[in-house]
C-alpha cells in the first residue's frame, strides 16, 4: 500500500459497502418499486455496481445501475448513460467521496423532469465541508479533514482497493 495515509483498506471498504447495502435494503423492505442506482462516473459507478450486487441478495425489487457523467469542477452538463423514465422508481445516487455536496446536488439534475418515488444518496467517504444542502443518506466513513486534504478512492478492475488522504 506504499507510503500513503490510508483511511480504508480493501477489506474495510468491502464491509462498509455491504453495510450500506443492508441499510438500503432495510429502508426499501416491503416496497416492490424498481430501484435504479446511478453511479457518478468512474469510482461512483464501481460503488453503484457493488451496492447493487449486495442489494440483490436482500430484496426482490428489480435493480438496475446506470452512470451519471458530469464535470465535477464545472457541472453545467449532466448526462445519464441511458434514457430512463425515473417516475415511480427508487433512485439512489452513489459516489466515492463527498466534499461540498456539489457533485451530489448536480447529480440530481437529470431527475428534475420526473417524479421518482424516492431519491437517496450514498457515498463511501464523507468529508465535513458542506457548501451545498446535500447530506448523504448512506455513508461508509465520515472523515474530518482540512480543506487542503484530498481523499482518493482507489479502484482497480471493478473493485475498491482502498481510500487514502493526500
Amino acid at each position: 500500500m506504499g507510503n500513503r495515509n490510508y483511511i480504508l483498506t480493501k477489506d474495510a471498504a468491502a464491509r462498509k459497502l455491504h453495510r450500506m447495502a443492508l441499510e438500503l435494503a432495510e429502508q426499501l423492505n416491503g416496497d416492490e418499486a424498481p430501484v435504479i442506482i446511478l453511479g457518478i462516473r468512474n469510482s461512483g459507478m464501481v460503488i453503484a455496481d457493488k451496492i447493487a450486487e449486495h442489494l440483490k441478495k436482500y430484496i426482490s425489487n428489480n435493480i438496475q445501475t446506470a452512470s451519471i457523467s458530469l464535470d465535477k469542477v464545472s457541472p453545467k452538463e449532466v448526462t445519464v448513460s441511458e434514457v430512463i423514465d425515473f417516475t415511480g422508481l427508487h433512485v439512489v445516487i452513489a459516489d466515492d467521496v463527498t466534499n461540498s455536496g456539489r457533485t451530489l446536488l448536480f447529480g440530481l439534475k437529470p431527475l428534475l423532469n420526473f417524479h421518482p418515488k424516492t431519491i437517496q444518496t450514498l457515498v463511501l467517504v464523507e468529508r465535513m465541508h458542506k457548501m451545498f444542502p446535500v447530506k448523504p443518506d448512506y455513508v461508509g466513513l465520515s472523515v474530518s479533514t482540512t480543506l487542503q486534504d484530498h481523499i482518493q478512492v482507489e479502484v482497480k478492475d471493478g473493485e475498491v482497493e482502498g481510500a487514502y488522504i493526500s
